[in-house]
């Protein structure tokens, strides 16, 4: 399938979009989502917005809503796959929006933070602070709102152990609140419709000497280090953990550490993480992930789970 033309493309269409996204906002339009995601590809989206509010954000939506826009929150990239065609519509980012302080919440919450602010933000806040319950964010990249969305976490917890309640924008543009039941947090997911757009949570934090979440933080990123690959483009753990079973195990036992499709590698340090070599475009990563799946299904008959979120459309 060819990627869709843009649906930015006259100079009246681009100003009316400037306009309705607010005063500060920044606003880039054919803009390559490679700049935005840790894999480092990707083809163009068509608007690119980081408005400076959540208000802000909820009128953005509701205009592109009212013409049949597509719109979608993106975080720092950091489990995102983007297609070589590119995104038709409007990507939302919400680096304006990255606020971490000491409140008084819902049931006992006492950290508000919004969707925008790094997990390492929030780690070096509740560090200085001396709150517990975060530690697990010393090996989780990216922002708290993709993070809320996928329960992102480690051996040392996840989202839904910290969380009191979830704000959020859905796709017509009106503002959801969600108290941690309704979030339904599940394993590397959450109840929380893709289409909504995370901007707040409130987290509930206890008491934790600043020694004591220093030493769990370093032993969790020495461990890390030791088995993850650095310095290449990559957006972490490619799948999901099947039941009873580690990806990576499998995938390595099927003896396809190393292999490549054009700039596209299954790392020889972690098998759970398919990277860009050099130079890789989405379809070689894409092509990749199927022999890998093949591969691991002819031989343990388990279907592997992607972790990471494909999005966009393909070349011709």
């Amino acid at each position: 399938m060819a990627s869709s033309p843009s649906l930015f493309a006259s100079d009246e269409a681009r100003r009316a979009l400037v306009d309705v996204a607010g005063d500060g906002a920044e606003v880039r339009f054919d803009e390559p989502m490679a700049r935005h995601t840790t894999l480092r590809l990707g083809g163009p989206v068509d608007a690119w917005v980081a408005p400076r509010s959540a208000e802000a954000l909820a009128h953005l939506r509701a205009w592109c809503a009212a013409r049949g826009i597509p719109t979608r929150a993106f975080g720092a990239g950091s489990n995102l796959l983007v297609r070589d065609g590119g995104i038709r519509g409007v990507a939302l980012s919400l680096k304006q929006l990255g606020g971490v302080r000491r409140g008084e919440g819902p049931e006992g919450a006492n950290v508000s933070v919004d969707a925008g602010a790094s997990t390492g933000k929030v780690l070096s806040f509740a560090t200085r602070e001396e709150l517990g319950g975060v530690e697990f964010l010393g090996g989780v990249p990216g922002t708290v709102g993709g993070g809320l969305i996928m329960n992102a976490g480690t051996t040392l917890g996840e989202f839904t152990n910290v969380t009191v309640r979830v704000d959020a924008v859905d796709e017509r543009g009106a503002i959801v609140t969600r108290a941690h039941d309704a979030c339904g947090f599940a394993y590397r997911s959450s109840a929380i419709p893709a289409t909504d757009v995370v901007t707040h949570a409130w987290l509930r934090l206890p008491p934790r000497p600043r020694a004591e979440i220093e030493a769990a933080v370093r032993e969790l990123r020495d461990r890390r280090k030791a088995r993850e690959p650095h310095g290449v483009p990559n957006s972490g753990s490619t799948f999901k953990n099947p039941p009873g079973y580690f990806a990576g195990r499998l995938i390595e036992q099927c003896g396809l550490k190393g292999r490549r499709v054009g700039g596209a590698e299954v790392s020889p340090v972690h098998a759970n993480w398919l990277v860009n070599a050099d130079g890789a475009t989405a379809a070689d990563l894409l092509a990749l992930i199927e022999i890998v799946r093949a591969a691991v299904v002819e031989r343990f008959g388990v279907r592997l789970e992607l972790e990471v979120k494909v999005v966009g459309e393909d070349n011709a």
